[in-house]
């Protein structure tokens, strides 16, 4: 079996991903700063480095006698990149280049290979739907710009420093243990806890705009599969399911789970955000022979049932 980093590993998407990669067998080492990351999210038998992803020492003793890195630390969030431009972009970008400098210096004779989250974001509101890899980046917010530089950057890590990298492009992931507390969380968890509790529901412009929503666990496997197959290069995938699910669409679904009613306020559209965002998944498909199997009602479920306990 083989040992792992994840970073950002107490949080949302890394947590599940640390323990399948347990439940397989292997090694598991998480390097967080617990900024948003939770250590009740940690699982028992992994290794927790608490330190800053964009701090070469601290990557440094994190990645010691690991086979393989997947990098999900980040700042994910366009509201927060506004507020914050200077400090995203240092964990965002910063931390991606210390993870591929550190990933090819870690060890004599080869590097290890990192496979990392970019985003939907690259593609900005791009009308041309589904959208697919080949599509041209137009980025509307410094998240967006941050994700697309990560990408840049392992393409550098690859072809001058021979990394081997996999950046999959995330869309909308949801599931439990994404915080519903934080302002900057996803539409989903947010929506859930409030639409469970009966609290009124805040939607942001008019509610029409339309979303590529994935499952975490689906994501997991994806991430899994792509380290399996031991990348080579510097690929690049969306990862999404093709389906697409307005935002007003999404609330009906959660009331109808729920079986309540939830007052709807609506505020001003946020600038950066993304009118429509629907991806095409077939490359990935094909070079994995995965989909994203779980349907949005399943998904849903089992979001809701973690966001009331």
């Amino acid at each position: 079996m083989a040992h792992y980093l994840v970073t950002g590993g107490c949080g949302f998407i890394g947590s599940h991903l640390a323990d399948a990669l347990l439940g397989d067998g292997h090694a598991v080492t998480i390097l967080d700063d617990l900024s948003t990351g939770r250590l009740e999210n940690k699982p028992a038998r992994a290794e927790l480095v608490v330190g800053d992803v964009a701090d070469a020492d601290a990557v440094r003793h994190a990645m010691d006698g690991v086979d393989g890195v997947f990098h999900l630390a980040a700042v994910a969030s366009v509201q927060r990149s506004k507020e914050l431009w200077a400090e995203t972009h240092r964990t965002n970008v910063g931390g991606a280049v210390t993870v591929f400098e550190v990933a090819r210096t870690i060890r004599d004779g080869a590097s290890v290979p990192v496979i990392y989250a970019s985003s939907a974001a690259v593609y900005g509101d791009n009308p041309n739907t589904p959208l697919g890899e080949d599509c041209v980046p137009q980025p509307r917010s410094a998240y967006g710009v941050d994700k697309l530089g990560c990408e840049l950057h392992a393409r550098v890590a690859w072809e001058i420093h021979n990394v081997p990298t996999v950046g999959f492009r995330f869309f909308n992931v949801y599931g439990p243990r994404q915080d519903p507390l934080s302002p900057y969380s996803g539409v989903i968890s947010i929506f859930a806890r409030r639409v469970a509790r009966g609290e009124e529901v805040e939607i942001h412009g008019d509610g029409e705009q339309v979303r590529d929503f994935v499952y975490v666990g689906d994501v997991v496997r994806f991430l899994m599969a792509s380290m399996r197959k031991r990348p080579q290069g510097a690929a690049v995938y969306n990862l999404c399911t093709g389906r697409p699910t307005s935002i007003l669409m999404l609330l009906d679904v959660l009331q109808e789970l729920c079986g309540k009613k939830a007052r709807r306020l609506h505020r001003t559209a946020r600038p950066g955000d993304i009118r429509v965002s629907i991806g095409d998944p077939a490359k990935a498909r094909a070079a994995y022979g995965l989909t994203c199997r779980t349907g949005l009602l399943e998904g849903l479920g089992a979001t809701v049932s973690w966001a009331v306990l």
